[in-house]
């Protein structure tokens, strides 16, 4: 049994893990994350009945019940940086003994999904439309700091992005994980499917120019053209390729959901993205309860 040292896993005064400020026990299996801290309570205030809350930072979490269904709503912040945090401290609370600081010997699997926004790159997909990624391909890094290895059907499509777009010679060599298939299976009615490109900014890395040149302007083009057999890039945002890539590595259902606020080909944006995001919200949770 190898010890976690103390400046490896930050358990505060509490006993809760640093970032989150959550203690084993106060999240449940099944766990919502949003970006916008101020979200969380768009969804919790669905529930039947709150069992507990914390805030540290841009993390908050409520976890309560709809009906008998048990749910945490983590706030993650912006960014596949965050994501890391959010993951790692996530399954931490779930399989690692804070008393001996050692990995359990039987490990939980979470069900988490993401509510979030995000922009279209095809005309075809609206705004206010929702989107569910079957796979998140980052370029933003993340995982290439992770031993990580793909399977076939990721390993063709990651060489058909590479050698299409030719993005690696200007960014980080780009990775891609698929959407759990116990979860997305739930997910068809009503949402549009296809790859979801996680970038590291919102502006240059999106192809947004407001003062600054980019140094690759075709980017967003690049993105749309994309095709592989049935495959095509729907969207793009800042944290479902990390959730994927970490919640595979760790053993974690993982999906992403998102409620398009901006159409990057017909330069259309939603006159209320948070009326989407709260009907995203509202049919999320109907899918969960039926579990």
């Amino acid at each position: 049994m190898q010890r976690i040292a103390e400046s490896e896993l930050i358990i505060n005064d509490r006993g809760a893990i640093y970032h989150l400020d959550l203690c084993p026990g106060e999240l449940a299996n099944t766990v919502i994350t949003v970006g916008d801290p101020d979200r969380v309570s768009e969804v919790s205030k669905h529930f039947d009945r709150l069992e507990c809350k914390s805030s540290h930072r841009e993390f908050v979490t409520h976890t309560g019940y709809l009906g008998k269904k048990r749910i945490s709503v983590v706030s993650t912040g912006i960014g596949t940086d965050n994501i890391d945090i959010v993951l790692t401290e996530l399954d931490a609370l779930v399989n690692i003994d804070f008393n001996t600081r050692s990995i359990k010997d039987e490990l939980t699997q979470l069900h988490i999904i993401r509510i979030g926004t995000s922009g279209s790159l095809q005309s075809d997909i609206p705004v206010d439309g929702f989107v569910v990624s079957t796979h998140g391909l980052g370029i933003d890094n993340l995982l290439n700091f992770y031993r990580h290895e793909q399977n076939e059907e990721e390993n063709q499509l990651l060489h058909a992005f590479v050698t299409q777009t030719q993005l690696h010679h200007r960014f980080s060599y780009p990775y891609i994980s698929g959407a759990s298939g116990s979860l997305i299976k739930h997910f068809v009615e009503g949402y549009h499917q296809g790859i979801t490109v996680t970038c590291p900014g919102f502006y240059g890395p999106q192809g947004r120019v407001l003062r600054l040149g980019l140094s690759n302007p075709g980017l967003t083009d690049r993105l749309s053209q994309f095709a592989f057999g049935q495959h095509r890039i729907t969207n793009f945002e800042m944290e479902t390729a990390g959730l994927y890539g970490l919640g595979k590595l760790l053993g974690h259902h993982c999906l992403s959901l998102s409620a398009i606020v901006a159409n990057r080909v017909t330069r259309q944006f939603s006159p209320d993205g948070k009326a989407a995001v709260e009907r995203l919200i509202i049919q999320t949770l109907e899918t969960i309860s039926g579990w």
